[in-house]
């Protein structure tokens, strides 16, 4: 990868509905080159997708929780079914293997707390395996941002 392939991600990044045009513009390139770049770079999976940033607030999912969760097992097949599990939530929409005190760490999304009281009795601790969890409420969002590419 080199410096257009990173400014034409920055620029994906910024606004993946920007027209090859527009991009090929900002990079000095005409549209049939720029164009093979993106291609090798979804091809090669740098590029997973395009999407669009929602806000949750305005779709109704007004908190966000982040839960510690440590699993009785550390067997593959634990490990893999709470991964399956954790698939089949759609609350839950971002979850790590982490190291330290505890297994998990799973960024989860709800309108409120009695969402989020439903969706610990209704579908978290009925997780097999489940040991303990620890809920923290996001009370503001300090930083969010796109993957650095350090573009020049």
């Amino acid at each position: 990868m080199d410096k257009i392939d990173r400014k034409i991600l920055h620029i994906l990044q910024a606004d993946s509905r920007s027209s090859l045009q527009e991009i090929s513009k900002s990079v000095g390139l005409s549209s049939t080159p720029c164009w093979g770049r993106i291609k090798k770079m979804e091809e090669a999976g740098v590029i997973e997708g395009y999407t669009i940033r929602l806000n949750a607030q305005a779709i109704g999912l007004g908190d966000t929780v982040m839960v510690q969760v440590t699993l009785d097992s550390h067997s593959d097949n634990t490990l893999e079914k709470f991964g399956e599990t954790l698939a089949s939530i759609p609350e839950v929409i971002e979850a790590y293997l982490v190291s330290g005190e505890y297994d998990y760490l799973l960024r989860v999304a709800v309108k409120d707390t009695k969402d989020y009281e439903r969706l610990l009795r209704e579908r978290l601790y009925k997780i097999k395996g489940v040991r303990h969890s620890k809920s923290s409420f996001v009370l503001r969002t300090l930083k969010k941002a796109d993957l650095p590419l350090f573009v020049s």
